[in-house]
C-alpha cells in the first residue's frame, strides 16, 4: 500500500521493506557504505533497518542497488 506524504510516496508494503532489510543485513557492506554508493542518508538506512517505512524514490533506489527491479503486473 502506498501513501502519498509531501510529493513522496511512503512504501507500507512489508515484503519490499522486508526485501530491503534483508539485503543490507546480508551484503557484506557497511550502512556507511551503502550511503556513500547510493547517497541515501546513513539516517534513512538505520529508520529503514529498523522497520521504519521509506519512500517509493528510496526503495527504488535501494532495490536497483541490490540488483532489484519493480514491475507493474498486468491485471485480469
Amino acid at each position: 500500500m502506498l501513501y502519498q506524504k509531501q510529493a513522496a510516496y511512503i512504501i507500507m508494503d512489508m515484503n519490499i521493506t522486508k526485501i530491503i532489510i534483508h539485503e543490507i543485513k546480508t551484503c557484506g557492506k557497511s550502512r556507511y557504505q551503502i550511503s556513500k554508493e547510493t547517497g541515501i542518508s546513513q539516517a534513512a538506512l538505520f529508520k529503514i533497518n529498523n522497520g521504519r517505512p521509506c519512500t517509493s524514490e528510496t526503495a527504488d533506489i535501494l532495490l536497483a542497488y541490490f540488483g532489484y527491479e519493480l514491475k507493474k503486473r498486468k491485471r485480469g
